[in-house]
């Protein structure tokens, strides 16, 4: 039996267009993630060779960072820090140094390529990072010369966005300038071939249509259901679950993202609120997200 919350939320046009263009960036994220990988491997592999300090172990366990410092950096760490910058498109922006492991530097790229990543990334590894992580990767590291930082930038804002919707909604005019957006980005990685696919899965994403509906009913109960034919209800019931696991990712990225932003207290504050009305008018949703509602219920 599905919650007469979730039937209603995939008839809400504008919270599908929410869902689908979070889901997109999922898809986006996956395309990426094997050229991003092995181009910032690359990266760090030519730093290895122009430097022996960089090679050279930590030379102290007190090299750690906290916030958007290194805390006591030996002198291989401080050399790390310098090279980071170096190659860093805008190295007056805010680095978050609490995302690196700084002894980590001289054995694993993906520590470097942390330093050119927003805030929460410290713990993940490649295979864990979101479509922000990689984005702002490509557009802080100078070693993705090939990449008009200007059509990245605009994914990023659309898709910091989507993330700040506070009603998650979108209009069909913002997702046709998305769409738009996200082609002329992919455009640039023609000759990678999980970008081709990506490119695919994102333009047959967004042609779905995701809706259930069911006239006059509100809820699907056993005898709606035992009345549908069994391949059709096969298909309705994979689709739902497939819906129900996208916008459970959505949300919980977007309440991730939330917990961790301490810049704007009061804009944060909105969008907290905003977010707990939500969960609290979607029992199936508030359930599923019950510790993290508690934790925003606390901040109130």
């Amino acid at each position: 039996m599905l919650p007469e919350e979730f039937v209603r939320r995939l008839n809400d046009r504008e919270y599908i267009n929410w869902v689908k263009a979070g889901r997109c960036l999922v898809i986006l994220k996956e395309g990426l993630l094997p050229h991003t990988n092995q181009l910032t491997r690359a990266f760090h592999g030519d730093l290895l060779n122009q430097s022996s300090l960089l090679r050279k172990p930590c030379q102290t366990s007190s090299c750690k960072s906290k916030g958007n410092k290194l805390l006591s950096p030996c002198r291989g760490c401080t050399e790390w820090q310098t090279v980071i910058l170096k190659h860093h498109r805008q190295p007056d922006a805010t680095v978050n140094w609490d995302n690196c492991s700084p002894p980590s530097w001289r054995t694993d790229h993906w520590e470097l390529a942390k330093a050119y990543m927003p805030r929460g990334q410290g713990k993940k590894g490649a295979n864990q990072c979101d479509a922000s992580a990689l984005l702002n990767l490509i557009n802080y590291c100078d070693c993705f010369r090939s990449v008009d930082p200007k059509l990245v930038r605009e994914v990023i804002r659309y898709r910091n966005e989507l993330m700040h919707s506070c009603d998650l909604c979108v209009k069909d005019e913002w997702m046709r300038r998305y769409q738009t957006a996200l082609k002329s980005f992919m455009q640039q990685f023609s000759h990678v071939s999980q970008m081709t696919t990506a490119a695919k899965q994102i333009e047959e994403m967004l042609a779905l249509d995701l809706s259930i509906r069911i006239s006059d009913v509100d809820q699907i109960d056993s005898a709606h259901l035992e009345s549908l034919q069994t391949d059709s209800l096969s298909q309705w019931e994979s689709k739902a679950n497939f819906i129900s696991q996208w916008e459970a990712e959505l949300l919980q990225e977007k309440l991730q993202e939330l917990l961790l932003d301490v810049d704007d207290v009061k804009t944060q504050d909105t969008r907290v609120k905003s977010l707990g009305t939500f969960l609290q008018a979607n029992r199936d949703l508030g359930e599923r997200f019950s510790a993290e509602l508690r934790v925003i219920e606390a901040r109130e």
